[in-house]
């Protein structure tokens, strides 16, 4: 493949893939921009190798995971800013109970581990054995974490006590 095709199909890849690894990057991160910094990153070690890969979203699919955690754990070493001002109180007085919001801001509150595990299981449905080899860990690791996970969720919000079975509601998984 010489360059002008490599570039044209990167390209193509790009236009067809990007919203829905968009959709994943944002579940692991939880904020849009962080998000889309965590996507260039992948989608930009994927252009380097464009030429040597056969499974193209495979490959940024598995950056994006290690990035993640990569991060998280890079912010952990960082010390914690000082906020110097008050942010405002919000204007909500009533609880959100969309399961979609509900849900989202609580794997925020996941370690990116357990949050790249239930990503993987539930939103991509996910085997186990895929999980273990796109997260570099083994079977019983991935099945530790889900199970962890889970029980966070359901002690976060009881609204998320469906996950009981390990199934996510039907309006949560079509995005």
């Amino acid at each position: 493949m010489d360059t002008a095709q490599a570039r044209a199909a990167f390209e193509e890849f790009v236009a067809a893939r990007s919203a829905a690894l968009g959709r994943t990057a944002y579940l692991l991160t939880g904020h849009r921009q962080d998000a889309e910094d965590l996507l260039q990153s992948a989608l930009a070690r994927a252009a380097v190798r464009w030429a040597r890969l056969d499974e193209p979203e495979a490959y940024v699919r598995r950056v994006l995971y290690t990035q993640s955690v990569s991060r998280w754990r890079a912010l952990r070493r960082r010390p914690p800013e000082l906020l110097t001002d008050r942010l405002p109180q919000t204007a909500a007085t009533e609880p959100c109970h969309d399961t979609r919001v509900v849900l989202d801001l609580a794997l925020r509150r996941l370690t990116p581990k357990q949050r790249a595990v239930l990503v993987l299981r539930f939103y991509e449905d996910r085997s186990e054995s895929q999980a273990a080899e796109l997260l570099d860990c083994s079977v019983g690791t991935v099945k530790s974490q889900t199970r962890h996970a889970l029980m966070r969720l359901r002690v976060l919000n009881p609204q998320l006590a469906q996950l009981v079975d390990g199934r996510l509601p039907q309006e949560v998984t079509a995005r």
